[in-house]
């Protein structure tokens, strides 16, 4: 068994592979060997790994107000594991003072950020290596005279065919003076962290894409919007990473319809889709918790409890810590309800109400400039450090 210095290099790497991220960058200055190492996408695979198994966090996003009065936004990072909260020294220059900075979703380490336009940033906190994509590979007018082009979704998730993270856009075309109804038709791209490039692909848009507070999901492969199809019904569109195709998911079927003063929320609790339906407005909200046991049928829609009535409770966040869910209060304050045993915990985090934003997050070392390459690009030669060493203890039985 190979040794560095007195360890054998198994347990040299089981130690690593136990470090944090910021931990590990730190490392890579020591000597080659271990830049080699800590670079090398094998190790960065591991590492992950670990972290998905034991390292699951919750990334939130806030907005706080400046001594001016300014808004700013600021991401945080709550542990379950005895509770801890950092707030992660990322730069968001570029949407600072975003009033509605949009966290997209996160795979493998990696979050994408966007500020309901055109601007989309990819980011890994962990490293603080991010990346501006390029532009829409769409025209910004139409063929079709009194048409608008917007914006109207956008999802991002992990292809886990190509083994790589994509972003989608969906582009739809409304006539002018006709905001509130449905558009004339919608266009679709995909930018691939493989290629990265846009590219359109040739595929029909079977629901219009609403806003929902809380609503969009990654679960399961694909990327899950609130939605109202032609014949105006609520639904939950999807559009799968791998085949590049949506699909449309009922709700369940005792909602009542077109009953705007209810939110819906879509959560990923214990491996499943979970809807949640609560009132717009009040003081006392009840929150209607209902799970998809089969993923796509509607008939699998179960509704497991109702929580509350709680007071001075707006939302729901997130799921955690299997029986917790955090939620935002009406005061700005996040709290954590407990489903055992009913209690409502407040947290010492604070924002400007309406502001949060969550997704379960892992830190890793992967690169936004495509999966598991260098994070630093390799020298200026253009050599990969990382492949002038072999290690054959870095094996698939890790």
């Amino acid at each position: 068994m190979e040794v560095i210095g007195d360890l054998p290099r198994e347990l040299f790497l089981e130690i690593l592979l136990r470090l944090p991220v910021e931990s590990l960058m730190r490392c890579k200055c020591v000597c080659k060997y271990w830049y080699a190492l800590i670079s090398n996408p094998k190790f960065i695979e591991l590492h992950l790994k670990y972290n998905c198994n034991n390292n699951v966090c919750v990334l939130l996003k806030r907005c706080l107000l400046t001594c001016l009065g300014e808004k700013e936004n600021m991401l945080s990072l709550v542990c379950s594991s005895g509770f801890s909260f950092v707030n992660l020294d990322v730069d968001l220059s570029l949407y600072k003072k975003e009033p509605c900075l949009q966290l997209l979703g996160h795979c493998d380490g990696i979050i994408c950020l966007s500020n309901y336009r055109d601007d989309i940033v990819l980011c890994n906190p962990a490293t603080r290596e991010s990346m501006v994509l390029p532009e829409s590979s769409l025209p910004c007018y139409s063929s079709i005279l009194n048409l608008i082009p917007q914006t109207s979704a956008l999802g991002f998730g992990y292809d886990a065919k190509a083994h790589h993270c994509k972003v989608v856009r969906i582009v739809s075309y409304w006539e002018e003076q006709s905001w509130s109804d449905l558009p004339h038709h919608s266009r679709v791209e995909v930018y691939s962290l493989a290629t990265g490039s846009w590219k359109e692909i040739d595929v029909k848009v079977p629901a219009h894409v609403w806003y929902s507070p809380c609503f969009e999901t990654y679960f399961n492969g694909a990327f899950h919007w609130y939605a109202i199809d032609n014949n105006r019904n609520e639904v939950i569109l999807s559009f799968h990473m791998g085949n590049e195709e949506f699909q449309v998911i009922p709700m369940p079927s005792d909602l009542p319809l077109y009953d705007y003063s209810m939110c819906r929320s879509l959560l990923v609790w214990n491996g499943c889709i979970a809807l949640v339906v609560y009132p717009r407005k009040g003081i006392e909200k009840s929150f209607e918790i209902y799970v998809m046991k089969e993923y796509g049928a509607r008939e699998s829609w179960t509704k497991i409890l109702t929580v509350g009535p709680l007071t001075k409770v707006e939302m729901p966040l997130a799921f955690w810590k299997n029986d917790e869910i955090l939620m935002e209060g009406s005061d700005g304050l996040v709290v954590s309800y407990n489903l055992k045993n009913q209690e409502l915990k407040d947290l010492p985090i604070y924002g400007v109400p309406k502001s949060f934003a969550t997704l379960v997050y892992v830190n890793s070392l992967v690169s936004v400039k495509g999966g598991n390459q260098m994070l630093d690009g390799g020298d200026n030669t253009g050599e990969n450090v990382s492949t002038l060493v072999t290690f054959p203890f870095l094996s698939a039985d890790n």
